[in-house]
């Protein structure tokens, strides 16, 4: 039986990138993202592949969507928690520092993944060779000089801890977790002037998913491999 992703907000940006890659290496995929997303080039990459990915709606907020998603689910191998939003951009006074705003990020970035892990975990403990990756942020590092994106620095910081929570609870089941920063790449979120396109960071990530085992769980790592400091 070959290697079964589920990736999360897998119908744009890195997400979307990482499924081409997964499919490119003629590996199957569950492409995961909300219901209201505009999943057109999914859409399209399954058109092309129908018996290698399968679309899955939830949102990630909602534990009971995505308990009902994992009831459909028979195989899973790998899974890559990648949704994220960005919320406000700007210093405190920022005006999208509201209420709905900050609760938006903090839901989609930190309950979001523990969620979806949550519901996932009974599939997952099924595999012979599981894993666990969180998309996570170098912005979220506690050694940063940044005045900016309050919120969203501090999710990442947030799931970085998370991740490490899940790797002491879940090495006794041999299931190695890691937070990756993908790099600064080219996304709505990223903007057009970062290094790498979505190709590039999906390609790299790929490569570094193959190599995770338990030697490597609960610590954050560069698109590249190379460990970070949380």
């Amino acid at each position: 039986m070959g290697i079964n992703y589920l990736i999360t907000g897998a119908n744009r940006g890195i997400g979307l990138a990482l499924t081409a890659e997964v499919l490119r290496n003629k590996e199957k995929v569950i492409s995961l993202c909300r219901e209201s997303s505009d999943s057109d080039e999914l859409v399209s990459l399954q058109n092309a592949n129908p018996s290698l990915v399968e679309l899955c709606k939830a949102d990630v907020t909602d534990e009971k969507d995505l308990i009902n998603a994992s009831k459909n689910i028979e195989h899973l191998d790998v899974l890559v928690c990648n949704a994220g939003i960005m919320g406000a951009r700007g210093g405190m006074t920022d005006k999208d520092n509201d209420h709905n705003g900050i609760s938006d990020v903090l839901m989609t970035n930190v309950a979001g993944p523990f969620f979806t892990i949550r519901a996932f975990l009974n599939k997952i403990k099924r595999s012979e060779n599981p894993k666990i990756i969180i998309i996570s942020s170098q912005m979220g590092s506690q050694k940063h000089s940044g005045g900016e994106s309050y919120f969203y620095r501090a999710s990442k910081a947030a799931i970085n801890n998370i991740m490490i929570t899940f790797s002491n609870e879940l090495r006794r089941s041999e299931i190695p977790i890691v937070s990756v920063h993908p790099g600064w790449v080219r996304t709505e979120m990223g903007g057009s002037f970062a290094t790498l396109s979505t190709q590039e960071s999906a390609r790299s990530l790929y490569k570094f998913i193959q190599k995770i085992d338990m030697t490597k769980s609960g610590h954050f790592y560069n698109y590249d491999g190379n460990k970070l400091d949380l």
